[in-house]
């Protein structure tokens, strides 16, 4: 939601702050920006009056309408109701699951055609022709996926992690989940692997899984008459908060086929708010998925799926019965550690800076968010065909464990330019999909295989295109991306060590992934499982954990996840998970007051539509005086979407008193129950009679009469810690010895054209004076 701050009170403000109020407040970009022309951009500011991102209400708002709805259920819904929440988790995994395969399955055949025919055009010595072949047929893939993404649904560009993270953090920005973005995000996905440019689809996989279980949630789109009124359970935030951390948690599942991974990653990346029960269906969501994707691999391995590759889905086989490591080889895991630390917030801070150079071309007309895509897409199919005849051919191995030269799709041994019994190493990293390179990079007693100027060439390339490939419009993940670049320098110190480590290349390249993922994406738990689910090495779990460790507290010295960077450049007003230590020396009383709006128990519905009209609060306190109490007491909160409903049903009365059991009568749930992403009703379009706007409504029935509620001598950091814990929207602070005179909501306030400033805002009345204090906790703000 969106407050327009009185001129005066903000202009003091910034000359209060002095020279840190500048460093907060000056935009990204200083150029006027508009809502349409940045919404596929990876770094986006608002340059509107309004913005349309609103926060979500995971708080159930327990009015005597909701007592009552509950009151009339028997066991056989009660039942119904649980039944249906396992049930959704089970088509959450099983259709996540299919998703996966299909991508992977799309993906392994698109690129395993173009590679087999420039391999082809190689092999009869047709250089320019295999150029041409392989450049136009990652433009034309590249041109596709950015075209359905910048005029079907710019929402699907990215990674799509930072708004599944904002989301669950309580934030609902719109177009993210709906069923234009899913159908964008698959077949994107798909095209802009295929094209060769380094991008994953790790990231697209679980906003895909966030957006089929939100579809789910809501019952399907009404948009496309795609309705079925069996799945409309969940009318609240809570419980589609909780489908789309099990889609989440599905999407990364399917992506690795590391089911317990997925719950973890779930649990330390994605969610803020956890418990029991979400767990286990979590993990059930994710069970079926690696039930159903190894059926659907075991098909394929009887050949019956095209080019698709030989266990698929990124399965890593680096396990070795014979590892073995002691003492001497900690230092160089601890070195890689270093390093992947050091990289990883470099390859973070690079990744910022280039996404807001991004942003100056995105924020033009859409010819030339389209054109940029073509050129980064143009750009790497040179680099990549030009790179590997810098690399000397290297005889085939007596000993190779499938044929050399390779001739096909996959594989280690890429003849590439070379005579015949040889063979080019750096072309068999580059002239295959990402999930091959993994795993060529992966594979044991490959010792002799690669050359130190390989791998020191194909990291360089492979750091700088993932960076330069990301903020394209068209979907794009980094796990795979940073895997591959971690595997190649993890490699390439493994060879420097040579005989000094007890070691093979294959295990350092899976140690360099770790750190470079422990270095840019701070996780530690989760990404620990992933690799070991993916690598199926159990063995390498201690190495692993040391890895990840230092890399990880390495990088913190530097900057943040890259994740939270992308959120924060986006403007997503999420809130940490712990306070600043400055906010413990704050009290809620200490920062933003406004005029105070509120209702009574009985209002006027002309009242109520005034000041619908003229605020944009999300709810309103709801106060009783004199007749209707002996005191003037606080009442409860009222949401606006409430009384949005209450108008639009006319449920008026003609005197000033308590409608009753009625409104039992003449409502029922579904008319108070959560519209789904993007139907929002407003007040505009309700139109009354003059005679209704002289009725009255009565709120007490519809009133949450127990909201949270903290005196005005808490301190700043407990209610920040509230609002994340419980997932608050609304906050009402009350004085020791007085009546409601605070109301706290989380919303924007517009400090000029191009930033926003995002903080608990508290209304403040008392004796007709107006306080304003601003907490300066700021965040340019997205679209």
């Amino acid at each position: 939601m969106s407050e327009n701050a009185p001129p005066n009170q903000t202009q003091n403000h910034s000359q209060d702050q002095g020279g840190d109020h500048e460093s907060l407040t000056i935009p990204l970009l200083s150029h006027q920006r508009s809502v349409n022309s940045i919404s596929t951009s990876q770094v986006a500011l608002v340059g509107a009056n309004l913005c349309p991102i609103e926060s979500l209400d995971y708080e159930i708002a327990e009015n005597d309408f909701f007592k009552q709805d509950w009151r009339t259920r028997g066991k056989i819904q009660i039942y119904q109701y649980i039944f249906m929440k396992w049930i959704l988790c089970f088509l959450i995994g099983g259709i996540v699951s299919l998703v996966g395969f299909c991508n992977n399955l799309a993906v392994e055949n698109l690129a395993g055609v173009k590679f087999v025919i420039t391999s082809n055009m190689m092999l009869a010595r047709r250089y320019v022709m295999a150029f041409l072949v392989f450049s136009l047929s990652n433009l034309v893939l590249t041109l596709f996926a950015a075209i359905i993404t910048a005029f079907i649904a710019p929402a699907a560009a990215g990674s799509g992690i930072p708004e599944v993270k904002a989301y669950l953090n309580g934030v609902d920005a719109p177009g993210i989940f709906s069923l234009r973005t899913l159908i964008v995000k698959i077949v994107g996905s798909i095209t802009a692997v295929s094209s060769s440019l380094l991008v994953g689809k790790a990231g697209p996989m679980v906003h895909t899984g966030a957006c089929i279980a939100s579809l789910l949630g809501q019952g399907g789109s009404r948009r496309y008459g795609l309705t079925w009124k069996w799945l409309r359970f969940f009318k609240n935030d809570r419980d589609r908060r909780d489908l789309v951390t099990c889609g989440s948690a599905a999407g990364i599942a399917a992506a690795f086929r590391a089911p317990v991974g997925g719950v973890l990653f779930a649990l330390e990346e994605m969610a803020t708010w956890w418990r029991g029960a979400l767990l286990w269906r979590a993990f059930f969501a994710t069970a079926v998925v690696a039930i159903i994707l190894r059926a659907l691999i075991d098909v394929c391995l009887s050949g019956k799926c095209g080019l698709f590759g030989k266990g698929g889905l990124i399965m890593f086989d680096a396990y070795s019965a014979n590892i073995s490591y002691h003492l001497a080889d900690v230092p160089p895991v601890l070195l890689l550690g270093v390093i992947g630390g050091i990289l990883g917030s470099l390859y973070n801070f690079l990744l910022e800076n280039v996404l807001r150079v991004y942003n100056l071309i995105n924020e033009k007309v859409v010819a030339y968010k389209i054109l940029l895509a073509c050129t980064i897409s143009t750009f790497t199919s040179c680099l990549l065909f030009g790179l590997p005849w810098l690399a000397s051919c290297q005889p085939c191995p007596s000993d190779a464990p499938e044929a050399c030269p390779t001739i096909g799709r996959s594989g280690n041994y890429k003849k590439f330019q070379c005579a015949p019994g040889h063979y080019n190493d750096l072309a068999s990293l580059i002239f295959n999909t990402n999930d091959d390179a993994i795993r060529n990079l992966f594979s044991k007693n490959t010792d002799s295989e690669f050359q130190h100027s390989t791998m020191l060439i194909f990291f360089v390339t492979c750091f700088f295109l993932s960076i330069f490939s990301y903020g394209i419009v068209a979907p794009a993940g980094l796990f795979v991306p940073v895997i591959v670049t971690g595997a190649s320098y993890g490699r390439f110190v493994g060879m420097l060590l040579g005989s000094h480590t007890n070691l093979n290349h294959g295990l350092y390249a899976v140690l360099g992934a770790a750190s470079f993922l422990g270095g840019s994406m701070r996780m530690t738990v989760s990404l620990c499982v992933i690799i070991l689910e993916l690598t199926n090495n159990l063995l390498l779990l201690p190495l692993i954990m040391i890895v990840l460790l230092v890399s990880k507290t390495v990088a913190d010295a530097f900057n943040g996840n890259i994740y939270d960077l992308i959120m924060k450049a986006k403007g997503f007003p999420y809130l940490e998970g712990h306070a600043e230590p400055y906010m413990r020396q704050l009290t809620v009383g200490d920062v933003v007051s406004g005029p105070l709006q509120l209702f009574h128990g009985i209002e006027k519905v002309g009242n109520v539509v005034h000041i619908l009209k003229t605020t944009t609060h999300h709810g309103y306190p709801v106060i009783d005086e004199p007749p209707h109490s002996e005191t003037p007491i606080l009442y409860g909160l009222i949401l606006r979407a409430h009384l949005i409903a209450l108008l639009k049903k006319r449920a008026f009365l003609s005197n000033p008193v308590r409608i009753g059991v009625e409104a039992f009568r003449r409502f029922s749930a579904d008319d108070f129950a959560k519209k789904g992403l993007g139907n929002v009703d407003r007040i505009e379009d309700v139109e009354l009679t003059d005679e209704e706007m002289e009725m009255f409504l009565d709120l007490h029935p519809f009133t949450n009469a127990s909201p949270y509620t903290v005196v005005e001598t808490m301190s700043l950091a407990k209610a920040l810690v509230l609002f994340r814990q419980v997932g608050l929207r609304h906050l009402l602070v009350i004085p020791k010895i007085s009546n409601v005179r605070n109301f706290v909501t989380f919303i924007c306030l517009e400090l000029d054209s191009s930033f926003f400033v995002c903080f608990f805002m508290f209304l403040h009345s008392d004796y007709g004076e107006l306080f304003y204090y601003i907490y300066s906790y700021y965040f340019p703000l997205v679209c």
